[in-house]
C-alpha cells in the first residue's frame, strides 16, 4: 500500500474581507490592493443542488471568472476532467479563470483551474470553496482539500475600483481577502491510502507521475519523480513540474514525504536529474529550466558559459534571486540529512546541462553523464559537486532526454530517457561503450525516462512512467535481469506485483482459434506455451470488446524469428509486423511496437498478461511478461475488454488461467 501524506488546509485567518457579498447583498465594490504581489482569497459556499448548465457563478471583471458548466464526456484534453464522471456519464465541472498580465509574456493570460464535480464526496450538496492565489500558486481548495493548482506568470490587472458579483442561486457568503491568506496545513484524522504501487498515480483528475529518479540508501529504496499535472501543460505550457518523494523499506509498505524540490519563484520550473550520497548525506541533482520562461540572455547561462570557455571547467555560482535582471538557471542540488528528513535547496549552480545526472563511480570518482542543452554531450568529472567540472570525454553520451549511468557487476550501462542503451566492460576505456539498441538487445517495454537502482541481494529495479498519452502517466517499476553477456532482461517484480483473487481455467488452444467471453476488468491472464517440435510457430491474443466494435489490441509472439508485439487487431488473421526500437518503433509512446531477441522461449515457458482499464486513463492497459525475461506494456484509449480471442499456429497453449485482480 502507499500512505499519502493527506492534508487539510484552513484559511481561518483573522484579517478581515476586504469585501463581502451573499444572497441578500450579491454585488459590491472593493479597492485595489496595495502590492499586486502579495496575491488575493476568494472564499464562498457552493450550492450544486439545483445545477444543470452553465451559469457564471462568480465574476470580478477582467480578474476573475467562476463557472459551473457541463464538460464534454469524450473531451480529455487538458484537464482530463472524464477521470470522474457522474451515474448517468455526464461530465459537470467547476472552473475558475484568472487573467493575469506581464511584460515578459503578454500572450500568457487566462489560466484556468477546475474539477469534475463527480471527484466531491457529495457532489450535490453544499461545499467551501477557496481559490487562492498566492503569485506562485493560483489553487482550488474545496471543503479543505486541495484538488487542483498551476503555477501562475504575472499579475492581475486591477481597477482602482472594482466590482465584483455572484449568482445566488448558486454562490453565497462569499468574501476576498488582500493579502492572499496562508492556509494552514494540518493532517487528516483519515490518511489517504493507495492499495498498491504499481501502476499508481497521484490522487486527482489531472495529475500524473513524471520523470523519476531512484536511489537505494541506508535500507530504504526513494522514489522521486516530476510531480505532473495536464501532460506538462502547466504554466503556460512550461510544465511547471518539481519532485515529489516516496519511499518504502520492504516493497510492500510505501510513504509519501514532503516535496523534495517544492517551486518557490515563478519563473522556476524544474528538470530530471539524479539522487546521489555525498558525505553520508542524500543529494538530489536537477535542473532550473529557467530558459522555458526567459530569453537565455537573461539567465546565468551566458556568464556560466564564458567561465566555461575561459577556465574550460565549470565555475561555482550561487544564486537565488535575480540580480541586476539575470535569472538563475542551470544544474543545482537539494540535500536531506538522510533521505527522511526534509530536503534543502542549496541554490548552488555547478553545471549549464539539463537533466544532470550525478553519480559516485566505484572508484569514489564523481562523475556526471550531462543531459540536453548547453554541453549536454559528453561525460564530466569534478572534484566537487559545486563546481570544477571538466569534460573526460566529449561527444559521448550525446547529450538528450535523461541520461543514466549504473553499473551492474563486470559491465557499465547508459540508458537515455526514451531510446538509447549503451554498454562496456566495466574495466573498458569509454570509447569501448556499444549501442545495445543498434543490436536489438535492449530492454525498453513501453516506459519512459527509467532510472536503475541496484538493492538489497544483488538485485536491480527499474522505474518510469507509463506513456499512455504525452508527458507523464502512472508509476511502474520492473526487477532486471543479467545475463553473463552483460545484456539486460526485465520481469515483474514480486514484491509490487498486483495480487489476484482465485483464477479459472480456460480451454487450452492449438492450431486454431478460441474466444472467451471476459466478465470484467482487471484480471490477469498467466497460460504456458509448448512449442513445437520445430521450436517455432507464433500466437496472438486479441483483446477485444464486449461487441464488435473498436478499439481492440492484439499480443503476438513468433518464435520463428524471437519476436513480440502489440499491435491493432486484424480481422481474422494475425496483425502484420510492428518495428521495434531498432527499427525505429517507438515503445515509449506504448501503443503498437515490437521487442526482438526474445529470451527463454526455446523450450516452453510462462506468459502473464495484466489487463487493468482505469477510469483517470481513459482505456485500458496491457502488460505483459514473457517467460520471466522480458516485459512490455500498452495502452489502448477507450477500450474496455470484453472478450479474448485466442490464435496459434504450430504451438499450443496450456494451463490457461484468468483471476480479477484483487484492487479494482
Amino acid at each position: 500500500m502507499v500512505e499519502l501524506l493527506t492534508l487539510l488546509w484552513l484559511f481561518n485567518a483573522s484579517q478581515p474581507a476586504q469585501s463581502t457579498l451573499s444572497e441578500q447583498a450579491p454585488k459590491g465594490e472593493f479597492a485595489a490592493p496595495a502590492n499586486i504581489t502579495n496575491g488575493f482569497t476568494v472564499k464562498f459556499t457552493l450550492d450544486l443542488k439545483k445545477f444543470d448548465g452553465y451559469k457564471e457563478i462568480l465574476q470580478i471583471p477582467d480578474v476573475l471568472s467562476v463557472v459551473l458548466r457541463q464538460h464534454n464526456p469524450m473531451d480529455r484534453n487538458r484537464q482530463n476532467y472524464p477521470a470522474f464522471k457522474m451515474p448517468d456519464g455526464s461530465v459537470p465541472v467547476l472552473e475558475a479563470t484568472i487573467k493575469l498580465h506581464s511584460l515578459a509574456h503578454p500572450d500568457w493570460k487566462d489560466m484556468t483551474i477546475g474539477i469534475p464535480l463527480a471527484m466531491l464526496a457529495n457532489p450535490e450538496g453544499e461545499h467551501e470553496v477557496v481559490l487562492n492565489f498566492s503569485g506562485l500558486h493560483w489553487t482550488m481548495y474545496v471543503d479543505g482539500r486541495l484538488l487542483d493548482n498551476d503555477y501562475p506568470f504575472g499579475y492581475p490587472q486591477w481597477k482602482e475600483k472594482n466590482t465584483w458579483a455572484l449568482y445566488p442561486a448558486y454562490a453565497s457568503k462569499a468574501s476576498i481577502h488582500m493579502p492572499a491568506i496562508k492556509p494552514e496545513k494540518q493532517q487528516a484524522k483519515t490518511p489517504t491510502i493507495s492499495p498498491e504501487i504499481q501502476y499508481w498515480m497521484p490522487p486527482g483528475h489531472n495529475s500524473w507521475v513524471g520523470d523519476v529518479a531512484t536511489i537505494y540508501h541506508q535500507g530504504r529504496y526513494h522514489v522521486f519523480y516530476l510531480y505532473d499535472r495536464r501532460h506538462h501543460a502547466s504554466k503556460f505550457g512550461r510544465g511547471g513540474h518539481y519532485f515529489e518523494h516516496l519511499s518504502t523499506a520492504d516493497f510492500k509498505t510505501w510513504t509519501e514525504h514532503e516535496a523534495a524540490t517544492p517551486l518557490e519563484e515563478q519563473w522556476e520550473t524544474i528538470g530530471t536529474g539524479a539522487p546521489l550520497v555525498l558525505s553520508n548525506k542524500l543529494c538530489l541533482t536537477y535542473s532550473v529550466l529557467t530558459e522555458r520562461i526567459f530569453d537565455e540572455q537573461q539567465t546565468s547561462y551566458p556568464a556560466q558559459q564564458e567561465y566555461l570557455n575561459k577556465h574550460k571547467c565549470t565555475g561555482f555560482f550561487e544564486q537565488r534571486y535575480p540580480e541586476a535582471g539575470i535569472f538563475p538557471a542551470g544544474s543545482t542540488y537539494a540535500v536531506s540529512a538522510d533521505g527522511i528528513a526534509p530536503f534543502r535547496k542549496t541554490w548552488k549552480f555547478f553545471h549549464t546541462c539539463g537533466d544532470p545526472m550525478v553519480y559516485v563511480d566505484s572508484g569514489g570518482k564523481l562523475r556526471m553523464t550531462a543531459g540536453y542543452g548547453r554541453n549536454g554531450a559528453g561525460i564530466w568529472e569534478s572534484e566537487s559537486i559545486d563546481g570544477g567540472w571538466r569534460c573526460i570525454n566529449p561527444g559521448f553520451p550525446p547529450g538528450g532526454d535523461c541520461t543514466f549511468f549504473f553499473r551492474w557487476g563486470k559491465f557499465d550501462y547508459i540508458i537515455g530517457g526514451f531510446k538509447d542503451l549503451w554498454s562496456k566492460p566495466a574495466d573498458a576505456p569509454f570509447s569501448a561503450y556499444e549501442s545495445l539498441v543498434a543490436k536489438g538487445l535492449d530492454f525498453y517495454d513501453g516506459l519512459g525516462v527509467p532510472s536503475v537502482s541496484g538493492i538489497s541481494n544483488g538485485r536491480f529495479l527499474e522505474a518510469g512512467w507509463f506513456g499512455f498519452v504525452g508527458f507523464g502517466g502512472p508509476l511502474v517499476i520492473r526487477e532486471l535481469i543479467q545475463f553473463p553477456d552483460g545484456r539486460i532482461g526485465s520481469k515483474w517484480m514480486p514484491e509490487v506485483t498486483p495480487a489476484t483473487e482465485p483464477s479459472k481455467a480456460l480451454a487450452a488452444t492449438v492450431n486454431g482459434t478460441v474466444t472467451h467471453p471476459v466478465a470484467a476488468e482487471p484480471f490477469m491472464l498467466v497460460f504456458e506455451v509448448q512449442p513445437g517440435e520445430a521450436k517455432k510457430g507464433k500466437f496472438s491474443i486479441s483483446f477485444l470488446p464486449a461487441k464488435d466494435a473498436e478499439p481492440a489490441c492484439e499480443l503476438q509472439i513468433r518464435l520463428d524469428d524471437l519476436r513480440a508485439q502489440y499491435a491493432s487487431c486484424a480481422p481474422n488473421a494475425f496483425a502484420g509486423n510492428q518495428k521495434s526500437l531498432r527499427e525505429k518503433g517507438e515503445p515509449h509512446r506504448a501503443r503498437d511496437y515490437a521487442i526482438e531477441n526474445l529470451i527463454g522461449t526455446e523450450q516452453p515457458f510462462t506468459v502473464r498478461v495484466i489487463v487493468k482499464g482505469h477510469e483517470k486513463l481513459g482505456g485500458t492497459l496491457i502488460d505483459t511478461e514473457i517467460a520471466g525475461q522480458r516485459t512490455m506494456l500498452s495502452f489502448r484509449p477507450g477500450l474496455s475488454v470484453g472478450r479474448l480471442l485466442f490464435r496459434t499456429e504450430g504451438v499450443e497453449l496450456k494451463n490457461v488461467q484468468i483471476a480479477p485482480l484483487k484492487n479494482k
